[in-house]
């Protein structure tokens, strides 16, 4: 299917409520997007929110199975990409040493944040997950992985959200996202750091 010149890209960061029920609305909607990346689901890192499902897709999986099978171009990163991004405590200082008041903000807040994630895993710092979404569109360069088919489990009394990707395509089923399961943390930070640097100048 060609794509208008004007789509747009929809970056996802929650449940994807709100997308599925405008294309429910309107099924036009699928053939004007360029595509959708978005931050949810799991592969082999197991959920968040359950042993099986990640948090965006157990709180909508009829949602999320619509949008996977809406026939859009879908970038997903899973939970398998995002735990490779951990905000190290060397990551940390480098954010803090902007030296400005949003990045002292931003040190404190993911600090904070993150703390339950190191005491859980037992790691230097947790995943920054939704930054990954604008960083896969601004750098794709930093990340891999590969098509494949994603179904989302909707009836599943333990399973109720997980997303079943075909890495292997045992199934024969088309694939139906580009599924990215590696980042380059150090490029990754390097970008967010970058980025951050650029608003405010001065000490706090």
């Amino acid at each position: 299917m060609s794509r208008p010149r004007d789509s747009v890209t929809l970056c996802c960061l929650a449940p994807l409520t709100n997308i599925a029920l405008a294309m429910a609305r309107e099924p036009r909607l699928a053939e004007h997007l360029h595509g959708i990346v978005l931050m949810g689901g799991a592969r082999t890192e197991g959920g968040n929110i359950t042993p099986a499902a990640e948090y965006n897709i157990h709180v909508d999986p009829e949602a999320a199975a619509r949008i996977f099978e809406s026939g859009v171009p879908i970038t997903m990163i899973p939970l398998d990409c995002t735990h490779r991004a951990l905000t190290t405590a060397a990551r940390m200082a480098r954010l803090r040493a902007i030296g400005t008041p949003l990045a002292e903000a931003f040190y404190h807040l993911l600090t904070f944040n993150k703390r339950f994630n190191a005491r859980q895993w037992g790691t230097d710092g947790g995943p920054l997950h939704d930054p990954t979404v604008i960083a896969a569109l601004l750098r794709p360069d930093l990340f891999s992985g590969r098509l494949a088919h994603v179904g989302v489990e909707c009836h599943g009394t333990l399973t109720r959200g997980m997303t079943v990707i075909d890495w292997w395509s045992v199934t024969g089923r088309h694939p139906n996202a580009l599924v990215l399961n590696r980042v380059d943390a150090e490029g990754y930070f390097d970008l967010v750091i970058e980025r951050l640097s650029r608003f405010g100048i001065g000490s706090p």
